[in-house]
């Protein structure tokens, strides 16, 4: 009796794995944002949506040595968001918490990786 309950449940539990929808396990859920600045002197902000965990980002807009670098970053994701001044997460860095970590137009970025 105790078999047949415990294949039940365990029949019941993968169901309901399942049928639940896929979740995005590989991606930082939320969003990072940066400033850069182009040639001309402009400021933009950009913005990373549900950036990919575990994986090097160079931010494109500033991955070149020519270009100045980015800064003020703010991490709204649900992951540690690590930070680096050169590109291909090379160079310093510096982490920022989940859900709301940020720094100040001192801190130069040109690309990141989530955990």
């Amino acid at each position: 009796m105790r078999l047949r309950r415990a294949a039940t449940v365990a029949a019941t539990a993968l169901a309901l794995a399942l049928s639940l929808p896929a979740s995005s396990a590989g991606a930082a859920t939320g969003t990072f944002s940066y400033v850069y600045e182009d040639l001309g002197g402009g400021s933009h902000l950009s913005v990373l949506p549900d950036p990919p965990s575990r994986q090097c980002i160079t931010l494109s807009k500033v991955a070149s040595e020519f270009a100045p670098p980015s800064h003020s970053p703010r991490n709204d994701t649900g992951s540690t968001a690590t930070v680096f001044t050169g590109a291909h997460c090379d160079g310093d860095y510096f982490t920022l918490r989940p859900n709301g970590g940020h720094a100040s137009e001192r801190l130069k970025l040109r690309s990141v990786v989530f955990s």
